[in-house]
């Protein structure tokens, strides 16, 4: 499986993301074997990011465009549109697919 594959959970009604929101999302993060790596949830903090704009991996700047508040998406992220080859932390081994379970909260846009 090499694409992104992004399955709608809940369609949002809110606004919409586009590239250079702030967005701010709750996420749960699993490795392919359902090992989850990282919850925003088991924090108790709301994760913010500016989406499109290559801060974050490639399958989150992809597959976030167009999600609307309100919405929930699973993303399946093949590894080169994660991590690639690198090792993050001590939990996610090199050459690693990733699947997230997000849930977008706010979009907040250059004009507000």
């Amino acid at each position: 499986m090499t694409e992104l594959q992004v399955t709608e959970l809940v369609l949002g009604e809110g606004k919409e993301a586009v590239k250079g929101a702030l967005i701010t999302t709750q996420y749960r993060g699993y490795l392919q074997d359902g090992t989850q790596f990282d919850s925003s949830y088991n924090r108790g903090k709301a994760f913010q990011c500016v989406i499109g704009t290559g801060r974050m991996i490639k399958g989150w700047d992809q597959g976030l465009m167009g999600m609307k508040v309100g919405g929930k998406r699973k993303l399946f992220v093949p590894a080169h549109l994660a991590y690639g080859e690198r090792k993050m932390g001590s939990h996610i081994p090199p050459n690693s697919d990733l699947t997230f379970e997000i849930e977008l909260l706010e979009v907040l846009t250059r004009d507000e």
